[in-house]
């Protein structure tokens, strides 16, 4: 019957314009996925060569660095000076940068502090640049004075208390404890990781470096 008929059509029109929504709204997601995709692609496109160039020169004292198959931009994240100043680590853009996420009470990271602050006075400059940043709580006074117990005169002060940057890298699968340290391109992106301790001053820490700096 005519009534039939028209509650048969109620019903099916809205489920096929729902099916028609999420459709829609499936292909708007994939196409937003595939735009942050491709920008990320595009800006470490010189990246992969660069990572691959680090794979023989992961050996020796920093035998255990992990080569990136796919270099992603490190996400950019907030972190405090000694005097409370805001930075991020946007404001190294352009620069290569070896990001050690450290602390006090971790004793591995206290043994390669010091070779880290020799591996900037060595190397660190226009295009270079050793970041340390100390996940400590209760303000700065404890690291900086860690800081001054060993001498450190050539790394720059940063911390983040909140542990995001180490808790958004360990869901990234690049940080699983303390020292954890990632050599980032002059791009923005990660060339690699190094979970646990190194000779940081050391000719083969050196060699992949400057591996990373080579244009």
């Amino acid at each position: 019957s005519r009534v039939s008929d028209t509650k048969k059509n109620r019903s099916v029109l809205p489920a096929n314009w729902g099916r028609g929504m999420l459709l829609a709204t499936a292909t708007l997601l994939l196409a937003a996925c595939s735009d942050g995709a491709t920008v990320e692609t595009a800006q470490c496109s010189a990246s992969g060569e660069r990572a691959a160039a680090l794979a023989p020169l992961a050996r020796g004292d920093v035998a255990a660095f992990s080569v990136a198959d796919d270099p992603v931009p490190l996400p950019v994240f907030e972190i405090a000076g000694k005097n409370g100043s805001k930075a991020s680590t946007a404001d190294f853009a352009g620069r290569t940068v070896l990001l050690n996420l450290w602390a006090t009470w971790c004793a591995p990271c206290r043994e390669e502090m010091p070779a880290l602050d020799k591996l900037q006075a060595d190397l660190g400059g226009e295009t270079f640049q050793v970041l340390p940043v100390s996940i400590d709580r209760g303000g700065p006074e404890k690291p900086l004075a860690f800081y001054e117990e060993i001498g450190v005169s050539h790394l720059p002060f940063y911390q983040d208390e909140t542990m995001g940057i180490f808790n958004e890298l360990k869901k990234k699968s690049l940080a699983f404890g303390l020292p954890v340290t990632l050599l980032i391109d002059k791009d923005g992106c990660v060339l690699g990781n190094l979970n646990g301790p190194a000779d940081w001053a050391g000719g083969d820490a050196k060699q992949l470096v400057g591996a990373a700096l080579a244009e």
